[in-house]
């Protein structure tokens, strides 16, 4: 029976990413993978389907969501495991796990509210940038990484605590030293779905980015993700318009499934070190 379930769940994994292979395949045969990766130009209209700019785009806000939702997320997954007293430890678990719950249509409306207005006024720029999107992601990736990180560090052995402070190492020597290289597995795989967290988000970043689909200048500048550039034209799109869409479905797939490779292999290698 558990078999049936496992076999179940990794066959709609397998329809769904050959739906999308197939679907989107045909235009890159078509186009070349050179000039759809590569091509800064998107207007479907013309037959113009360089993704280039998105790429860009997607990279950038993410990388500046990591900037901010990492440090932070696992600072703050420190604290809860080692240094909160229960009655904190009471009243942040709630807010972290409400934090993973609002809508991100919600995050997005914030942004434009508070984020865009005060990016426009302090920093110039119109406000809807990569800045922007990065700070909204990067909220939106604490209640992963923290939590997972929390687990991570919490369900370590005392034996490795109380060694550390036997030898003589104080608190932050042992939590930087001992605590965090033997938690690394689940710290990494906190960050690493905080990261497909921000890559995969679509309504927050439709909203916050511009949308402009052309290269960045600066953290400043409006740009479109890819994940917003099929949310925006999936609506209407039709014919090579359609293909094209799922084709940039497609290189979001690898991208993240790089992303994990990458992961596991600096995982393994961390494992083979010790």
């Amino acid at each position: 029976m558990f078999l049936i379930f496992a076999l179940t769940s990794i066959s709609v994994l397998a329809v769904i990413t050959g739906f999308i292979f197939m679907q989107g395949f045909p235009l890159i045969a078509d186009v070349g993978l050179r000039d759809f990766l590569f091509g800064t130009t998107w207007e479907p209209t013309r037959g113009q389907f360089g993704i280039g700019a998105m790429i860009a785009g997607s990279l950038a806000v993410t990388f500046g969501a990591a900037l901010i939702g990492i440090p932070v997320g696992i600072c703050c997954s420190i604290f809860m495991a080692e240094f909160a007293p229960g009655i904190v430890r009471k009243i942040f678990r709630p807010a972290i796990q409400l934090l993973a719950g609002i809508p991100s249509v919600v995050y997005g409306f914030w942004g434009i509210m508070f984020v865009v207005p005060f990016i426009r006024n302090y920093f110039g720029g119109p406000g809807l940038s990569i800045l922007a999107g990065s700070i909204v992601l990067g909220i939106m990736m604490l209640p992963t990484i923290i939590s997972i990180s929390e687990v991570a560090i919490v369900s370590l052995s005392h034996t490795y605590k109380e060694g550390a402070l036997a030898l003589g190492m104080t608190h932050w020597q042992t939590i930087l030293a001992v605590q965090l290289p033997a938690a690394k597995s689940g710290i990494v795989a906190g960050v690493i779905l905080g990261l497909g967290r921000a890559l995969g988000e679509t309504m927050a970043v439709i909203m916050i980015l511009g949308n402009a689909t052309a290269l960045p200048e600066s953290i400043l500048s409006p740009v479109r993700t890819l994940t917003a550039n099929i949310g925006l034209e999936m609506g209407y799109a039709t014919g090579v318009h359609r293909q094209a869409l799922f084709a940039t479905g497609i290189v979001l797939f690898i991208i993240i499934m790089l992303l994990n490779i990458i992961a596991q292999h600096l995982t393994n290698r961390g494992d083979m070190i010790e």
